[in-house]
């Protein structure tokens, strides 16, 4: 902790008893000064003060500064800021003066208690007098820490009895006692703060609100029975929440959630209208579908019986003649559809029964479609209304669930994470801001000279700075008197005594220099322990252990335990060892000084308490604890250290976040267990057969409940609460946990993230371990190399300094400075000479990933279209290469070594060249001489011109667009090679020529790109090398085809797709963008890997060889524990055969098995299987037990929060901190698009920032004119969206089981809404003329109201059988999109989709990057487990049969759901689960068996690229989102902001003068966008501006520009730099301005106005005398003439 110097000042302490501090001569002073004042006591005088000085301001009418505010260190709830002082004993308790400003004026004072937190009461109105001795009691009572501490215990009781189902007898008393309690503090809170709702009074707080009404209802229960109105069931539990206002930060943290929540009601109307929208959509396309199922005729009149059962569906009660696949509770869903699902042979596909999923799953009416979508947006179990939806209306439709589960959940995430991340470092800021603020005010407290208090006391006190946390930096200031300098000399005194006394024990009793021979020993050990290679032998002892660990596995035979029991009690006594000899090295005193130390010597006390309580029973649980030894490993990994301290310093951050969580869980759970109590509504075990493990009916289950609720799964709990609680109690509860809770979790993961994305591999500290590990390595290595060169030496007989001079003129001639860092990872040549070279380039040399080294375009001249470097001009590489410039600047050593010859090199090099390798080799014998290369001429003129030919040939536009087009139909043809393929002779024919075809083509570029570039240049290229690979798999391809033998060769050939990236720049961008965010977080993948690994081995520990059942055959079903007990048990039960005692599919019998546990548990797919499994285990060889072993649950819990959530924000902030610095790099850009794209994402800000609509001329008839007037204003634009929610509205009202006369009425409303667009595109095409299809969005219009008109007449021409039911409904509904409309739509829905519009060029690269990853992962799922057998997840919708079904199978692992099903079925390998000697027809292939350790690999390698490729998409388009917010809130203007001052300029100045008059320049200031917007009234900020004006009063475009520009960005040297190039441009582009020169500016003519307005009123004032005067004068003698 940083500490700053001491400083020794001056201050005055207040006069005692007075009522406020007196200036120089006794004169009272204001209370306005923003310096801290003194702690004064407040007085009669004080609140007579206050009320006189409110007086006079009313009087005088003074405006208060209006940029006074509180002053956030002095706000209730804080503790006073040292500054003040110490609290002197007499002012504890007391009234005092109010410290802040802001209330000099709100008859309001401050209290303080012991530990100087701040109370705020008001002195006037509805409340005794403060100086009232009961008030005053009240008021000590409240402040004093230990009613607080009463309040909390009690709070903390009451908690405790409601997680409690039965209650003990003594409860009523309790509860009534606990009543007393709170009821007293009510009369104390409102006796103390007064009866008012402003500030500071008692209803002026709602948490005093809350608890008055909680208690109001709770006394009214006791006397009224309510208890069956489910609000007054939980209003008790609201308790629950006073713990928030008792923790100031829990205050502040809920105070910072409902700013975010504000921030995100635009993101929440956004989600809404487009919920609605696809919920329409959905309504109109799917309604009833899900009705349609598989009916088997019973006998009887088929005609008769059908046409009964479609004209009442519902009534159908006989579910047995159904069709039902085996172990699915609902019937067979099927559809009319050629891609539909179809009945087997004897079923008929009709509309009867209910719905699927005891009917809560359909689209029927408007609600149930928008809670499907709700559940479709949330990702909850979508695979099952997937695989309805495609079973009852056809595969065509993934398109809408694409949109909606992948694209549309995606953006809207990603928004709501983007403005929560706004918000949390908006929070930061203004936590810096207030921080630094508060050190600059403790400053100017201490360096203010004091000034006119000669004759008063002063006492010099220190002044310590200390740097304190975020949340409260606040610098300490001591001030205290006499007695307060005792007290603190006392204290002091007294801790110097406990730390001497500590002091002299430790050095008794812990620290050891007892003797010489004992000190020569210490010294000894010191010497051992510290030295490297034993941290080398301790950190191989902590890898080996860790391999033992990982061994543990079930079954294991007799040897295997014994050799880990053994191996065991040696790792252990290792362990031991170096904890006594530390000890001895450093003392007791200094190894518990270490933190790892401490840790060691726990692991080693567990291992001893272990190995001697072995034989005990009941403490097997010590065993999983042996998992912590691999974190051991941390204290060598300076990343485990980093990390770790990191997560530290966060949790200790935002403990308090994490503790509202944690209230808001227990809150829920309480909540539910009290309104949802499901066993007391209707009997669950009856509706399920079985007992329910997910229920309400205690305090466990309920907070289970809620967890799973968090975890993403709250769709079959909230069936569950259908049928039992009903739908109104269910919902508003759901609402709540969902949304409040998800809002913590987000809030708490982006807090996790920020503080990881400071993460730097580079800073990272080493400590000694670490270091003495490295100088081990370095030891080691250096003594093989010593070993290695020796060896050499002897082997080679060439002398060392012939070979040294071969080395060194190979080198100078042949590398340039530019290709050193790639020829330094070669070990041919270079070993001491360029070593300052690599580490120099090491961090841009990446020759061992798919980024080209810039060295090759320096050795031969390599086409646009195949190069890969970076941030590299054309022409530079041109220039340097040779290509397209002057022989004479071709250097003559950039041949490459593999090269026959360059385009411009000398002769006497192409042999060199040639025999470089045989001088290396063999000296210099068999070199060439000059005349054998005189005496070939020709031969040197061929070669070149062959490469001159190559090269052109390669990198010609047209055989590089060929190239790209073979690629692609290679890779297409692959989707062809299906299960059907044997059955299409033709297509197989032609594919087996295509390929061979295409490997020919493949083969011929290789050759030629070889002899254009040379080998080196083309094996150095990353792209080149997997073009080889492609070529290589090609032909094995080939072989395969040609061989039996060899046919399991043709399996790889989904390999050849890989060769797209190499062909399109824009999958190359991702690739190596991925590559760069990545690699740099392997390290921290580590660390999340060994996360795993410990919960892995504790989980083997835990429930291996518990997993295993006895299942009954025939049901399925598990065997009852009171029917089978154990393994033998199962066997001996016969019926026709042994029952199976069969273990679950996954289980923790063994590590890799806990991984995949793990997996499926961090993806929330078949994680209730594997609880459920865990949860019943009972152990090994025994029957499980239901909910026997209940509390394992708290493994799971912990694995999401230690083993999911953690490492998520671990790895997701240290890919985003990745992601800002290339991003910094490239100067702000995109990382993920292309050069040509950064152009294209330039040209749609500016498509964005332009007038969406064209402009159009006004007609000149006035009937047109009349009409355009019309259309265009915005009345007209608010009628047409009325008009299209109504028409929305209309689709909302129906249902699938509404009548016949409201089908007919819809009919009709339909047709009225398709007469009034008709008369709307009549009104625009008569208006505009022409100019009407020049705009795309009056396209999008014609082209609905001719589709519309063509749906209502089509049915009465084809049938209404041929016609979707809803088809103009949708047609009409397609307008819906006007919303989104720039410039006619609400402006929040444009500002909203605008990250997206402008990350859409990096989003479509991504894209295509997931697409081909899809498209090989589908060819290879294609080539094996096409012939899977059906079950669980694989079915007919979702199988590897064909390609598009490979597609829509892996869009579902895409979105993590329902993957599990699919690997249990491949799982599938055994005789008894599947028939490996099947017949498939049509094919040779037999069997319908999977391979478990494919399937395996196959679902885990997709699921980690999937993740990491749509954690990158979520970033780019958060930080979009950022980037787009911190333009808007930064003084700053862009392009945009200049292109839209000249659109609203035209506006204002239609004939194009360049000026306009100077009455509109409000109106003007007004229309701009920010930051030039000014709002009115603004005309005095404009006169001010001195803007120069022309005859007639005229104000110039460029003069009102830099005005403007000047008033947002300030005035300094870079702003004058800004304006000058602004006028430079603007008069190159409009040079003649000069026409018209300035007369005067705004503030002279508005001087001028003002004078000649002072002057009338003078001169009027002087005529009204005049005239006054005269006519006194002329009754005067009016009167003499009279007399």
């Amino acid at each position: 902790m940083q500490m700053l110097p001491l400083v020794s000042v001056n201050i005055t302490p207040p006069t005692p008893g007075a009522g406020v501090p007196l200036g120089p001569g006794g004169a009272k002073l204001k209370m306005t000064s923003p310096v801290p004042k003194g702690l004064v006591p407040f007085t009669r005088q004080s609140l007579k003060l206050i009320e006189q000085y409110i007086a006079k301001k009313h009087k005088e009418e003074h405006e208060e500064d209006e940029d006074l505010k509180p002053d956030t260190d002095l706000e209730v709830g804080k503790e006073l800021p040292f500054v003040y002082g110490n609290i002197p004993q007499g002012l504890v308790s007391e009234p005092l003066e109010d410290m802040d400003p802001y209330y000099q004026d709100q008859n309001t004072y401050v209290v303080l208690n012991k530990k100087r937190t701040i109370f705020r009461f008001h002195a006037t109105w509805c409340t005794l007098s403060p100086f009232n001795v009961f008030r005053k009691t009240t008021i000590k009572v409240l402040i004093h820490p230990l009613f607080q501490l009463l309040i909390l215990i009690t709070v903390l009781t009451d908690c405790t009895f409601m997680c409690l189902r039965n209650l003990p007898k003594w409860w009523p008393e309790l509860q009534i006692s606990l009543l007393g309690v709170y009821t007293f503090e009510i009369f104390v809170k409102l006796i103390a703060k007064g009866i008012w709702t402003g500030p500071f009074y008692f209803f002026g707080d709602l948490w005093n609100c809350l608890d008055f009404t909680v208690t109001l209802i709770e006394y009214l229960t006791l006397y009224v029975p309510l208890n069956y109105i489910p609000i007054f069931r939980i209003i008790r539990n609201l308790r629950i929440l006073k713990i928030i206002p008792l923790n100031q930060g829990l205050k502040s943290y809920v105070r910072i959630l409902l700013h975010c929540l504000k921030k995100l009601v635009g993101a929440i109307i956004f989600t809404l209208f487009f919920l609605n929208a696809f919920s329409l959509i959905g309504l109109g396309l799917f309604m009833g579908n899900l009705k349609h199922k598989c009916f088997r005729m019973p006998q009887g009149n088929e005609t008769e019986i059908l046409h009964n059962i479609t004209k009442h569906p519902c009534d159908i009660r006989d579910t047995e003649n159904f069709y039902y696949l085996e172990g699915n509770r609902d019937a067979l869903l099927c559809g009319n559809r050629t891609d539909a699902s179809q009945c087997p042979e004897g079923y008929v596909c009709i509309k009867a029964g209910g719905n699927p999923d005891n009917g809560y799953t359909n689209f029927d009416n408007f609600l149930w479609a928008f809670l499907a979508l709700c559940r479709l947006m949330t990702q909850d179990y979508p695979e099952a209304l997937y695989h309805q939806i495609l079973y009852a209306s056809g595969k065509v439709y993934t398109v809408f669930f694409i949109v909606i589960s992948f694209w549309f959940a995606f953006y809207v995430a990603s928004l709501f994470l983007g403005i929560l991340a706004l918000s949390y470092e908006e929070e930061k800021q203004t936590v810096a801001e207030k921080a630094k603020k508060s050190e600059s005010k403790s400053q100017h407290t201490l360096n203010e000279p004091q000034e006119g208090n000669e004759a008063a006391e002063t006492q010099t006190t220190q002044i310590e700075m200390r740097t304190r946390s975020p949340t409260s930096m606040i610098t300490s200031l001591n001030i205290s008197d006499e007695a307060t300098i005792r007290h603190e000399e006392e204290d002091k005194t007294c801790q110097k005594r406990c730390l001497l006394c500590w002091r002299k024990f430790a050095k008794m009793f812990l620290i050891w220099n007892c003797s010489p021979c004992w000190l020569k020993l210490r010294e000894f050990v010191h010497v051992i322990m510290m030295h490297p290679f034993t941290d080398l032998f301790l950190t191989i002892c902590i890898i080996v252990n860790i391999y033992f660990l990982a061994m543990t596995s079930y079954p294991m035979s007799d040897e295997t335990i014994n050799v880990l029991t053994i191996a065991n009690q040696v790792f252990i006594g290792i362990f031991t060892t170096e904890m006594i000899f530390k000890i001895i090295a450093m003392h007791p005193y200094g190894y518990f000084q270490v933190g790892w130390n401490i840790f060691d010597s726990l692991i080693v006390f567990h291992g001893l308490a272990e190995i001697y309580l072995a034989n005990v029973h009941g403490l097997g649980f010590l065993q999983p604890f042996r998992v912590l030894r691999i974190f051991k490993l941390g204290k060598y990994w300076p990343t485990f250290k980093i990390l770790m301290l990191t997560l530290n310093n966060s949790l200790a951050t935002l403990k308090d976040l994490i503790l509202l969580f944690f209230i808001f869980v227990f809150f829920s759970a309480v909540v539910g267990m009290k309104l949802l109590d499901w066993h007391n509504q209707v009997n669950v075990c009856q509706l399920y057969y079985q007992d329910p493990r997910w229920h309400m009916a205690d305090f466990f289950h309920s907070y289970l409940n809620v967890f799973r609720i968090l975890c993403g799964e709250w769709i079959e709990t909230l069936w569950d609460c259908f049928n039992t609680a009903g739908k109104f109690s269910c919902i508003p509860f759901y609402m709540m946990v969902i949304l409040i809770g998800n809002l913590l979790i987000l809030y708490l993961f982006l807090a996790l993230v920020s503080s990881f994305s400071s993460y730097n591999a580079a800073t990272t500290e080493e400590n000694d371990e670490a270091k003495n590990l490295q100088r081990a390595m370095a030891r080691i290595k250096k003594g093989i190399n010593y070993a290695l060169s020796k060896i050499l030496r002897k082997k080679q007989n060439v002398p060392k300094d012939t070979v040294d001079n071969v080395n060194d003129t190979y080198v100078k001639e042949n590398i340039s400075d530019h290709t050193l860092s790639v020829l330094s990872t070669t070990q041919d040549f270079l070993k001491d000479n360029n070593s300052s070279g690599t580490e120099k380039n090491m961090t841009e040399n990446e020759s061992q990933s798919l980024i080209l080294s810039p060295s090759v375009s320096e050795t031969v001249p390599i086409a646009s279209g195949e190069s890969d470097t970076e941030n590299l001009d054309n022409k530079e590489i041109q220039s340097k290469s040779g290509y397209g410039s002057s022989k004479e600047k071709v250097k003559p050593s950039s041949s490459s070594e593999c090269s026959t010859v360059d385009i411009a090199v000398s002769e006497e090099e192409i042999i060199y060249e040639h025999e470089k390798p045989k001088h290396l080799k063999n000296g210099y014998e068999g070199g060439s001489s000059p005349g054998q290369i005189n005496r070939e001429p020709k031969r040197r003129k061929i070669l070149p011109n062959i490469r001159k030919t190559c090269c052109k040939i390669v990198e010609n536009s047209f055989f590089v667009c060929f190239i790209g087009l073979v690629t692609l139909l290679s890779t297409g043809a692959l989707a062809f090679e299906d299960i059907y393929i044997d059955q299409r002779k033709t297509i197989k024919i032609l594919l087996e020529y295509a390929d061979m075809i295409f490997t020919y083509i493949f083969i011929m570029e290789m050759l030629l790109k070889w002899m254009a570039y040379g080998f080196k240049a083309y094996f150095t290229n990353g792209w080149y090398r997997l073009d080889f690979m492609v070529v290589i798999v090609f032909c094995l391809c080939l072989i395969g085809k040609s061989q039996e033998e060899l046919a399991p060769l043709v399996s790889i050939k989904f390999l050849r797709a890989l060769r797209v990236l190499s062909q399109f720049e824009r999958m190359k961008v991702v690739v190596r963008a991925l590559i760069k965010t990545t690699l740099p977080a392997f390290n921290v993948f580590l660390v999340c890997l060994m996360i795993w690994l410990a919960y892995s081995i504790m989980g083997v520990y835990l429930f291996a060889g518990k997993f295993y059942e006895c299942i009954d055959p025939i049901s399925g079903e598990r065997f009852p524990v009171d029917e089978v007990w154990n393994k033998s048990q199962c066997e001996s039960l016969v019926f026709n055969e042994s029952m199976p005692w069969e273990n679950a599919k996954l289980n923790f019998d063994n590590v890799g098995n806990g991984f995949l546990s793990l997996l499926q548990v961090a993806t929330f797919n078949g994680w209730l299987d594997i609880m459920y499994s865990a949860v019943d285990s009972v152990d090994v060889n025994m029957q499980p037990m239901f909910e026997n072993n209940i509390y394992m649950y708290s493994y799971f819990i912990g694995f999401t929060i230690l083993g999911l959530f953690l490492p998520l924000t671990m790895l997701v902030g240290v890919i985003i901190s990745n992601f800002n610095k290339h991003k910094t790099k490239q100067g702000g850009l995109n990382i993920f698009i292309t050069p040509k794209q950064k152009k294209l994402h330039h040209a749609l800000k500016k498509l964005i920032c332009e007038d969406s609509q064209k402009t159009i001329r006004r007609p000149r008839n006035k009937f047109q004119r009349f009409i355009f007037d019309l259309v265009t204003s915005q009345n007209f634009n608010i009628i047409i969206m009325v008009l299209i929610c109504l028409q929305a509205l209309t689709i909302m009202i129906q249902s699938d089981d509404q009548s016949p006369q409201m089908d007919a009425a819809l009919y009709w409303v339909d047709f009225v809404f398709v007469i009034l667009y008709t008369g709307e595109c009549v009104l625009k095409l008569i208006s505009f003329r022409c100019n009407y299809f020049t705009i795309g969005w009056n396209i999008f219009d014609f082209m609905v109201v001719f589709f519309s008109i063509t749906g209502l007449f089509l049915p009465m021409m084809v049938g209404y059988y041929l016609v979707h039911p809803y088809l103009v409904q949708l047609i009409l509904l397609s307008r819906i999109i006007h919303f989104l409309r720039p410039g006619k739509g609400p402006k929040l829905f444009h500002d909203l989709l605008l990250p997206l519009i402008l990350s859409f060029p990096a989003l479509l690269n991504i894209s295509l990057l997931i697409f081909l990853v899809m498209f090989i992962y589908a060819i290879f799922g294609m080539y094996q487990f096409a012939y899977v057998k059906k079950e669980a997840g694989i079915n007919d919708v979702s199988n590897f049969e064909t390609f598009g079904s490979s597609m829509l199978c892996l869009f579902q692992v895409t979105i993590f759901a329902g993957w599990d099903g699919m690997l249990n079925a491949i799982f599938n390998s055994k005789w008894s689960d599947c028939d490996p000697d099947k017949i498939n027809p049509g094919t040779q292939v037999r069997g319908d068996c999977g391979n478990p350790v494919v399937g395996i690999v196959y679902f885990v390698s997709y699921i980690l690229l999937a993740w990491l490729i749509i954690v990158n998409m979520y970033i780019v388009i958060v930080t979009e989102f950022l980037n787009i917010t911190s333009k808007k809130e930064a003084k700053t203007l862009s392009e945009d902001d200049f292109r839209k001052f000249f659109q609203v300029w035209k506006s204002f100045d239609p004939d194009g003068t360049q000026y306009i008059d100077s009455g509109k320049l409000s109106d003007f200031a007004a229309a701009l966008d920010p930051p030039l917007f000014m709002a009115k009234p603004n005309k005095g900020q404009l006169v001010a501006m001195d803007l120069p004006m022309a005859v007639g009063d005229r104000i110039h475009c460029l003069d009102i520009l830099l005005a403007f520009t000047r008033r947002v960005m300030g005035n300094d040297v870079k702003m004058e730099k800004i304006l000058s190039e602004i006028e430079s441009g603007f008069t190159l582009a409009n040079p003649f301005k000069i026409i018209y020169e300035p007369i005067t500016t705004t503030l002279k003519r508005k001087q001028e106005a003002v004078s000649a307005t002072i002057i009338q009123r003078a001169y009027k004032s002087y005529r009204l005398r005049q005239n006054d005067k005269n006519t006194s004068d002329i009754h005067m003698i009016d009167d003499d003439k009279e007399v």
